[in-house]
């Protein structure tokens, strides 16, 4: 038991915890930043496809 005490007091002193923490949040806004980034080059490309769609059918009639 006193063993197990130890390990805590060791863990909790080392800064492996926050670090972890640290990087589990810099990859969270990572994903946030690289869906916000996606969402855009989607909408814009649905745009531009939208645009195209309409000029050919323009020409067509």
């Amino acid at each position: 038991m006193k063993n197990l005490a130890l390990h805590v007091k060791k863990f909790l002193k080392s800064e492996d915890g926050p670090t972890a923490v640290e990087y589990a949040v810099m990859l969270a806004l990572i994903i946030i930043v690289c869906l916000l980034s996606i969402t855009a080059i989607g909408n814009n490309a649905n745009a531009t496809f939208d645009r195209v769609a309409q000029a050919l059918s323009a020409t067509a009639s």
